[in-house]
């Protein structure tokens, strides 16, 4: 059954950021709020969280994963970004955009694109997840909580928790949460192409 952390928004509590780093360490799957709508969380490096994740989301291994990460240096770790690329990102980042890249061998194999090996990437604006991300000291593996057949993603931590509490180990509620996604844009080929139209503004993209 779950955990249920109430997390405070602007000051997160220490002790529950570093119980919420320690389920993830040992393997286990997070629901937290983010600055667009909840995501699903997890350690990058654990195949068994990979397929919880995709066994909730109802997707395939086809499906786009995204690295949450600290800041930019972070992301450059993990994708090949050349210097237009390191612009655009430099003016998005942190904020609700996902950038899809050409993955690094710093990454597991299995939680890239299989043919296209690429990765969604992003810096969330959002305290709560920016004190977890610092508490572990590297990226999360995560994936918008979108259920199968739904248009939208659920928004309150309870209902979350009701739904899923055999699923998750842990549900993080930090006050209000929008219904939104990020703005999907790839930039894994010759040109920026934009996937998916969300919260993130397309004035600095250019697009």
């Amino acid at each position: 059954m779950a955990q249920f952390f109430e997390i405070h928004p602007e000051h997160p509590q220490p002790r529950l950021i570093r119980q919420a780093a320690e389920i993830l360490r040992k393997g286990g799957l997070i629901a937290v709020p983010t600055d667009c709508a909840y995501s699903l969380v997890g350690h990058v490096g654990d195949a068994a969280v990979l397929d919880r994740i995709r066994r909730i989301r109802g997707v395939d291994e086809r499906h786009h994963f995204t690295l949450m990460c600290r800041d930019l240096s972070e992301i450059a770790t993990f994708a090949r970004v050349d210097n237009a690329q390191y612009r655009l990102l430099k003016a998005t980042t942190p904020g609700a955009y996902t950038f899809i890249l050409e993955g690094t061998k710093e990454l597991p194999r299995r939680v890239l694109h299989p043919k296209r090996k690429t990765i969604g990437l992003r810096v969330p604006d959002h305290l709560v997840l920016s004190a977890l991300l610092a508490e572990l000291g590297e990226p999360l593996l995560s994936s918008t909580l979108l259920l199968p057949d739904e248009e939208l993603p659920p928004t309150d931590a309870d209902e979350i928790r009701s739904r899923l509490e055999r699923q998750l180990d842990l549900v993080i509620e930090a006050g209000p949460c929008g219904l939104e996604t990020t703005t999907v844009v790839d930039l894994s080929g010759e040109e920026p192409e934009l996937l998916r139209t969300g919260k993130g503004a397309l004035a600095p993209l250019g697009l």
